[in-house]
């Protein structure tokens, strides 16, 4: 892409941020040109926060029944999915789906909980309890 056709159409899911975008000056070297984005990236990014919102909402409530565990709700809630938590975590995504169960997840040790609750950015305490909605 060139310079000159870098998207600037604005995109409400960046929140007035701009962000950088590899292009070609005139010249022909690639460069760094801030972009507002653009409407189809809004919408897509705007139909995957939705996503992330109904499967928390789904997960809270299996949390609430005792179906599953806070866990999930909150991987969900952070716009996290398995892979996600999986790298962040350096835990296998088998071992956190085995999380996800409340029996497994209420024997969790400390250690495990804070590094899930670190790459979520909340405490042990918010981690272990769904939020009371």
């Amino acid at each position: 892409m060139r310079e000159e056709e870098v998207p600037q159409e604005g995109n409400k899911t960046l929140g007035g941020v701009k962000k950088a975008l590899y292009a070609t000056n005139k010249d022909g070297n690639y460069g760094t040109v801030a972009s507002k984005g653009w409407e189809v990236e809004e919408i897509v990014t705007s139909q995957a926060v939705e996503e992330f919102e109904r499967l928390a909402q789904e997960a809270l409530e299996r949390a609430k029944n005792g179906e599953a565990s806070p866990l999930e709700y909150h991987m969900y809630h952070n716009r996290m999915d398995l892979a996600l938590l999986s790298q962040t975590t350096g835990f296998f995504k088998w071992t956190i789906k085995r999380d996800f169960t409340p029996k497994i997840f209420n024997k969790m040790s400390d250690k495990r909980a804070e590094s899930y609750a670190s790459v979520m950015g909340i405490s042990i305490n918010e981690l272990k309890s769904p939020p009371h909605v």
